[in-house]
């Protein structure tokens, strides 16, 4: 196979486009570097972003000298447009994956319209697809007007279609045209199972587009949010709906896997699975938007998990519990980092804290939207039973320390608020529960925090039991409801946060310190999330203009679409997973409550 080296591109010059069953990253320069088909969880098919040379791409480039570009969502859509400026053309470059209200095709594809939008200029089209994480052998075909791929291993195939001509050479696909002014070109790719014919091309160049936005703006228009920072909401409600399944209703953590944490370092993780607690926030930032659809169809598919299995931490999208996590050695790895990791370890640790985040969202869902049945209230009460079980031992954390377990002041936070919601369930809907013992644990949970994961020399509550070191996840503590964010205690506690984790307005979620708290080499970037939930916090404990003004400040560290990846570098780089779920509902979170209390302010006055 013919295998062309390609340059990396930063993280952030990349968007998202989706059909709610897989994503694929576009760059500024208008390839596709990034894809799993047919599903988020299924092998890369486009890699470039993990190996320049053996990943696989699918790119159209013009033939421009020194030219520039510009990337930007069709408004209320997940429509991608790519703009290529130079002095002799302009070019306008639309992708989008189709999706239509009521009608989910079988099938995923790309639809990929060029246009010139001045001058006359030449295109280039490369299809160099890498089945299998680059491992699977695939034959290629030409037929009269389409391009065939076929991998039997995968039992997947890739037609690409267009209204150009389409040839191939060394088993990839290439194309060479020619636009005047206003003329379009259209391709296609599609990803068939192999019995699959496909959809005819008419019906992505005339029909596919309109369908497509008129499913968006149809969605986003169903946002009961109004107030400060609309178009920012609806942009990360866009981004988390999707990372969502609609198939199973489950929603990845980030839909790549192998972006670094650390540039060369080894934190290197495949995000491609739902984790309960990422999950849990997620609905509740749907529910707070009014997307209950959404939030519904979660509560289908735990609904289904806790009939058959204790939970645990993570699942494949369709609630499959087997996660093996390996290493794919012949992947270079983004800008030499590796290991490039599949699968994922966390999911045989132990963390107690998703009780919590899951009775949470179930708690807001049954208030704010629809009353749960006492079929799955009984499913619940055998969720509190392994809180009431197990609150009292260590385990591995929200951030998933790959060191000996420990008694984590977050764990111990989300048992408090999975006794405290399943209370608050029970009494509004008067379900029978044990009274006098859920209340003595409560009590006891909230004691132990109180006094035993506060250090009186640090003047504040620490990561863990015996800990000298303060954690990020403590900002939860008033965002859960379980201190009151003017507490003497908080507000000192937040200004050693201040002291110890913060960089302007980016937050670190710890210090990992020499001895290698976490058990991996070198350090990592600040946490996005971390940063809003710190930006939340502040607006809790009254510093609203200061919270607005590090709002404002944070937004602009998100790449040219208002995407966030996971963390960032030391020079403002993107770095780990992207665009992760996390960091836009913490963004949602944040600013639903710095419209609450402005508008509080605007009241007064």
């Amino acid at each position: 196979m013919n295998h062309i080296k390609r340059p990396f591109q930063p993280i952030e010059n990349y968007g998202i486009i989706g059909n709610l069953k897989t994503v694929a990253l576009v760059s500024l320069n208008g390839s596709i570097d990034f894809m799993c088909a047919p599903k988020f969880d299924s092998p890369s098919v486009f890699a470039t972003m993990l190996d320049r040379q053996k990943g696989g791409y699918c790119a159209i480039e013009p033939e421009l000298e020194n030219f520039t570009t510009k990337q930007l969502y069709f408004p209320g859509t997940a429509i991608l447009l790519t703009r290529f400026f130079s002095d002799t053309g302009i070019a306008e470059l639309t992708d989008f994956m189709p999706i239509s209200e009521g009608k989910h095709l079988s099938t995923s594809a790309i639809v990929r319209k060029i246009k010139t939008i001045r001058g006359c200029i030449n295109f280039k089209f490369s299809c160099v697809p890498r089945f299998g994480y680059a491992q699977s052998e695939y034959k290629a075909n030409s037929h009269e007007n389409h391009l065939i791929f076929d991998c039997p291993d995968e039992e997947l195939k890739i037609k690409v279609s267009a209204d150009v001509p389409l040839i191939l050479r060394k088993a990839n696909g290439y194309a060479e045209f020619t636009l005047q002014e206003s003329e379009t070109a259209t391709i296609v790719l599609e990803f068939l199972k192999p019995e699959e014919a496909g959809e005819q091309l008419a019906y992505y160049a005339d029909h596919a587009y309109h369908e497509t936005k008129d499913f968006w703006v149809k969605w986003i228009s169903k946002t009961s949010y109004k107030g400060h920072y609309g178009e920012l909401i609806k942009r990360s409600a866009i981004t988390l709906k999707l990372l969502t399944s609609a198939e199973f209703g489950s929603v990845v953590a980030a839909p790549t896997f192998g972006l670094p944490e650390i540039l060369g370092g080894d934190r290197n993780w495949d995000y491609r699975f739902t984790w309960i607690r990422d999950a849990a926030f997620t609905m509740y930032a749907f529910l707070a938007l009014g997307f209950n659809e959404e939030a519904t169809a979660f509560m289908d598919w735990i609904f289904n998990l806790c009939q058959k299995i204790d939970l645990q931490l993570i699942y494949q999208i369709d609630g499959n519990p087997k996660i093996e996590e390996r290493e794919l050695e012949h992947f270079e790895g983004y800008r030499k980092s590796k290991p490039v990791r599949i699968g994922n370890a966390a999911a045989n640790q132990v963390q107690i804290d998703i009780y919590g985040e899951l009775i949470d969202t179930i708690y807001i869902y049954n208030k704010s939207y629809k009353p749960i049945t006492y079929q799955f209230w009984m499913l619940i009460e055998k969720q509190i039973e392994q809180v009431i079980k197990n609150w009292k031992k260590p385990d591995h954390g929200i951030w998933e320390i790959r060191t000996a377990e420990k008694e984590f002041l977050h764990t111990r936070l989300m048992c408090w608020v999975a006794m405290d919601r399943a209370i608050k369930i029970a009494e509004h809907r008067s379900f029978p529960y044990p009274e006098a013992e859920w209340h003595k644990i409560r009590s006891e949970i909230y004691q132990d925090i109180y006094h035993n994961f506060w250090n009186e020399k640090l003047g504040s509550w620490v990561q863990y039991k015996g800990a000298e070191q303060v954690d990020a996840s403590v900002l939860l503590m008033p965002l859960t409801h379980f201190i009151s964010p003017i507490e003497p205690r908080w507000l000192s506690t937040i200004k050693v946060i201040e002291k110890e984790l913060l960089l302007d307005v980016l937050v670190y979620r710890y210090k990992n310190g020499e001895e290698n708290f976490d058990g991996l080499e070198g350090e990592e970037g600040t946490f996005n999330m971390c940063s809003f939930w710190f930006i939340e916090s502040l607006a809790k404990s009254g510093e609203l203009d200061k919270a607005v003004e590090y709002f404002e400040k944070m937004i602009s560290y998100s790449n040219h679409l208002l995407l966030f990846s996971e963390e960032l570098g030391k020079k403002g780089e993107h770095l780990g997973n992207f665009p992760q779920a996390f960091t836009h509902l913490a963004l949602i979170s944040a600013a639903i409550e710095l419209n609450k209390q402005l508008n509080r302010e605007s009241e007064k006055d």
